[in-house]
């Protein structure tokens, strides 16, 4: 049986579903950390071929614009508009998970540079060790992130900020893509 290396395409969900398509990115990043479990074997066996190039420019270009627009998107919006909707002490626990998953995203962003700089040269054709530990650490560090925030951060949402509110966030991730709303 033969192993793809580049990974497959997930579904789109729109900016209309901010939450939707916060989700959905979290299907697409661990897409995306499979395809870098896969290529630690792939590269063992069959060396910097062409399939290994464009899996590690693949790589590199979704964690480069997508995953940052991701992070960004929960910064400078949904995480802004959930501690708006609370008062209180309710705030503080919010703060504190807030806290957790942007030193989560830096933490998260620190592991990409280094892969980064591994699949870069990869993408251009060397003979780069790509160490299982390094992919494993990345890949694990975003699958408890991602967890967290499809059991804790998305439901919270999802139930704290109206209608406009998400309106709002939609209309900003249009922007940060630099898409227009049809």
């Amino acid at each position: 049986m033969t192993t793809r290396i580049p990974g497959f395409a997930a579904p789109t969900v729109g900016t209309e579903a901010p939450l939707e398509m916060l989700s959905a990115c979290h299907g697409r990043i661990e897409t995306q950390c499979a395809t870098l479990r896969r290529l630690v074997p792939y590269l063992l066996a069959h060396g910097v071929d062409e399939e290994a190039r464009t899996a590690a420019t693949r790589v590199m270009h979704y964690f480069d614009t997508a995953a940052m627009d991701h992070h960004a998107d929960e910064e400078d919006d949904l995480f802004p508009a959930l501690i708006e909707s609370m008062a209180g002490s309710d705030a503080i626990c919010l703060r504190e998970m807030i806290d957790g998953l942007k030193a989560d995203h830096r933490a998260l962003e620190a592991s990409w540079r280094h892969l980064r700089d591994l699949l870069e040269g990869l993408a251009a054709g060397e003979c780069v060790p790509l160490v299982a530990d390094d992919v494993e650490a990345l890949a694990v560090r975003y699958a408890r992130h991602i967890e967290r925030e499809e059991k804790e951060l998305l439901p919270m949402a999802a139930r704290l900020l109206s209608d406009d509110d998400l309106a709002r966030i939609g209309r900003t991730m249009r922007e940060r893509r630099g898409i227009d709303k049809a």
